[in-house]
């Protein structure tokens, strides 16, 4: 199926869900006092002068919203913020890759320096880490005395 296709398609369902709601809303308003379908009526007017409103302004801006799928919707924006509003997820997530490597790195750096500040305030001199004999002695199990 191509895309052509799945789009009509999507609006012919679309369609027979809107007149499957219109006509259910309008089988269940009959029963509604008569105050309430007043004001529906005053509110759907008003909706639709707005709607009109928006529609016959001249550079009218849509606003940005989020689609039925989840995703961004920018409408009708100028080109310069579309191609803004695309390349700011990147540009965010180069500078939190940025952070986290400035962070591991002074991390590590604190860490040598940690180990560098025990071995330099021990003991034992830097030479005796180096000696195989030593470094047996570590790996040998503690002795009783």
């Amino acid at each position: 199926m191509t895309g052509i296709n799945r789009t009509s398609d999507n609006h012919a369902l679309e369609a027979r869900l809107g007149l499957r709601l219109a006509g259910g809303l309008t089988a269940h308003a009959e029963g509604l006092p008569h105050e309430v379908s007043e004001r529906l009526r005053f509110a759907r007017e008003r909706a639709l002068a707005r709607a009109r409103e928006t529609l016959a302004a001249p550079g009218a801006q849509v606003a940005v919203g989020v689609s039925a799928a989840g995703g961004l919707v920018l409408g009708s924006l100028a080109p310069w913020l579309q191609r803004a509003a695309s390349v700011l997820p990147l540009l965010v997530l180069l500078g939190g890759l940025l952070v986290i490597e400035q962070w591991s790195m002074r991390e590590r750096v604190r860490a040598a320096a940690e180990i560098d500040t025990l071995l330099l305030a021990d003991a034992l001199p830097p030479n005796a880490y180096s000696d195989p004999g030593f470094a047996e002695f570590l790996r040998s199990e503690p002795q009783p005395w």
